[in-house]
């Protein structure tokens, strides 16, 4: 999934980090008791977003193809996920890991 920011910035989301990380109360709460949220035994294959709406001006709803739709992720979060992605690419780029 691609977002393109206010500022022009725009990121390509993995599905399955997303799905992992489902801010609402329910997978937080299971994450929380080191339980599995995603996938499940009767998961469709691959994962995909059914549907996305906006969420007032703050966030955006997710619906994905197993049917789970009530996490609302933040703009703001989506934004630092992003940040944090770029600056581990950055010092990834600038310090490759050693080949042995």
């Amino acid at each position: 999934m691609t977002i393109t920011f206010l500022d022009g910035m725009a990121v390509d989301f993995n599905l399955m980090e997303l799905r992992l990380a489902c801010p609402c109360a329910t997978c937080r709460s299971m994450r929380d008791k080191a339980q599995a949220t995603w996938p499940t035994p009767s998961s469709p294959q691959p994962l995909r977003i059914s549907d996305a709406e906006l969420h007032g001006g703050w966030g955006l709803r997710l619906v994905w193809n197993d049917g789970h739709g009530t996490g609302i992720y933040p703009f703001d979060s989506l934004r630092s996920w992003a940040d944090e992605h770029e600056q581990r690419f950055d010092a990834e780029k600038a310090d490759p890991p050693s080949v042995i």
